[in-house]
């Protein structure tokens, strides 16, 4: 059940439907959340850099969820997102919150059940913020090749309001700033995200566009990011959100995960391809992307063909934990 304004909303009806507008539509028109999204547009993105002592934050990759506790975390937040979607769940009572980066409808489902699971009272009203997925539908890029037709961000964006619409489970709707909402143009005519993070102040329950620093997307950089793509072979975690986040013990506990040897092959193929290639290849929005997708792209191939074989990285198939140090830098536990 979605709320708005502490009201319920329901599916259009059918003189709505034949018009060709969807429930997404509807409230992408919404007042209540245009005038939502206008006031986030109007925010300065905010940078994070390392974490201190005095000010923990932890950060979300895609496809991966974190539920944090305001007694232990005071920002949770992701970034890079451009077809993918930035949800935030809060549950005002006791200001558990659970941020997930999301890219493909198939993870929309079990995704919500986790993150609703890990808050422990499904009975409250909870707050729902979504950031992300611009407007990539209608556009060809500068080389006037044509996108997908339907783009990826709609089909996400609208599997993500549909599944919050069927739950029974009591959404407060505070923001929807994704589609044209989130879009803007760039020099070229390409159309790009106005913002790509978001971070939550756990004591305030208030969201922010945000942006973070290289080192701020600790720890474990580049296996979280290679787990994107080669948790796809382990059919415990395809269609799940990784779970890498204890708020109770404040550490990460990153899965061990097998993947074959023919991701050091295909890292070795795409390093001799050209940056302008490897955008068109492996991006869903190549024009959209931060200046540094390709190179940490890279960095990831160049991890895989350097240690092909996954007991390198899991010895003994041991999840990899990471516990923070008194100056808010994480160290791994042997």
């Amino acid at each position: 059940m979605i709320l708005i304004d502490n009201q319920p909303i329901s599916f259009p009806d059918s003189s709505s439907q034949s018009q060709g507008k969807d429930i997404l539509d509807i409230l992408l028109e919404n007042p209540t959340l245009v005038s939502a999204s206008n006031q986030f547009k109007s925010q300065p993105e905010r940078i994070i850099s390392d974490s201190g002592a005095h000010m923990k934050h932890v950060y979300v990759f895609q496809r991966e969820f974190a539920t944090v506790d305001p007694a232990v975390v005071q920002i949770v937040g992701t970034d890079e997102a451009t077809t993918c979607v930035g949800l935030v769940i809060r549950n005002k009572n006791n200001g558990l919150t659970s941020v997930s980066h999301m890219d493909f409808p198939e993870v929309v489902d079990r995704g919500l059940n986790q993150m609703v699971q890990s808050i422990n009272n499904p009975e409250a009203i909870l707050d729902v913020f979504v950031v992300g997925g611009f407007d990539d539908s209608p556009n060809k890029n500068r080389r006037g090749r044509q996108t997908r037709k339907e783009g990826y961000s709609y089909p996400l964006c609208h599997k993500i309001i549909v599944s919050l619409l069927k739950r029974p489970e009591k959404f407060h709707l505070r923001l929807l700033f994704v589609l044209r909402h989130n879009t803007k143009s760039d020099s070229h005519g390409n159309q790009i995200p106005i913002f790509g993070g978001l971070l939550l102040e756990t004591s305030t329950g208030r969201v922010l566009p945000a942006c973070f620093e290289n080192h701020a997307r600790s720890p474990d950089e580049i296996v979280r990011r290679l787990l994107v793509s080669v948790s796809n072979d382990d059919l415990n975690l395809r269609g799940n959100l990784l779970d890498i986040y204890d708020t109770r013990r404040d550490i990460f506990t990153i899965p061990c995960v097998r993947w074959s040897m023919i991701w050091s092959e295909l890292a070795y193929e795409t390093a001799q391809v050209s940056d302008e290639e490897f955008l068109l290849q492996f991006s869903t929005s190549p024009f959209a992307e931060p200046p540094h997708f390709v190179q940490c792209q890279r960095r990831i191939g160049r991890y895989v063909i350097d240690h092909p074989d996954w007991r390198y990285t899991f010895p003994g198939g041991k999840p990899r934990v990471f516990q923070r140090n008194d100056d808010g830098t994480w160290f791994k536990c042997d």
